[in-house]
């Protein structure tokens, strides 16, 4: 199945530069083109891509701002944001408005693509810097003691990247049971999205910070 893609950013040369990057893979097209945040929201709750492609800075509305919006409306949407900003309150802000990625623009070509691809499925792609600001950053409850031995299990899946359906495959349940579970989660740490989710399971220990990039 192809994963549709929509890049948003004021820079022409930028868009053109991630359109050849995404072209190099079969499994993803590229379906619209967004030069600011309010055309990148407009034109997702149009189309409903499946990975949003976002820079931060972009005139009208912020990547960031943009982000929250198109998160809150249609939160199954994969949002990335593509930057060369790694700045503790732009981070903070990025995660808590509900992105599943945070990479600089330095990212390889064919990592991109993966990154992509991760995200489509529901895991959470981070460059090392954004994990470590994250960590220090973002507050957590110090305890799992609220969750279910079940949600434990779900989010401990979580965060080793494995998808919704992966979950249900690996639990032996249907896929909506796992989102049910991801919604109870949220709900218990007092987070906005799974991004937040797996920082939470990797302060635990459950996964490493000691990757060219984190992926949960």
């Amino acid at each position: 199945m192809t994963i549709r893609v929509l890049l948003a950013d004021d820079h022409s040369m930028v868009r053109e530069g991630l359109r050849l990057f995404l072209k190099r893979d079969p499994e993803l097209e590229v379906i619209a083109e967004a030069t600011d945040g309010v055309q990148a929201v407009n034109l997702t709750q149009q189309i409903h891509p499946d990975v949003v492609l976002m820079d931060i800075l972009m005139p009208v509305l912020d990547g960031v701002s943009a982000t929250a919006m198109i998160h809150q409306e249609i939160p199954e949407i994969g949002i990335i944001l593509l930057t060369s900003i790694v700045e503790h309150s732009t981070v903070v802000r990025a995660v808590k408005a509900g992105a599943s990625g945070y990479l600089l623009k330095d990212i390889e070509a064919d990592d991109l693509c993966r990154a992509v691809k991760a995200v489509a499925t529901g895991q959470v792609q981070l460059s090392p810097q954004v994990s470590a600001c994250l960590m220090h950053e973002v507050q957590f409850p110090e305890t799992r003691k609220n969750l279910t031995e079940r949600e434990t299990d779900v989010l401990c899946l979580l965060a080793q990247g494995h998808s919704n359906k992966d979950i249900a495959r690996h639990l032996h349940v249907v896929e909506d049971t796992v989102k049910s579970h991801v919604r109870h989660i949220l709900s218990k740490l007092g987070v906005q999205s799974r991004t937040q989710a797996a920082l939470y399971a990797m302060r635990l220990g459950w996964v490493s910070t000691n990757s060219d990039r984190q992926h949960f």
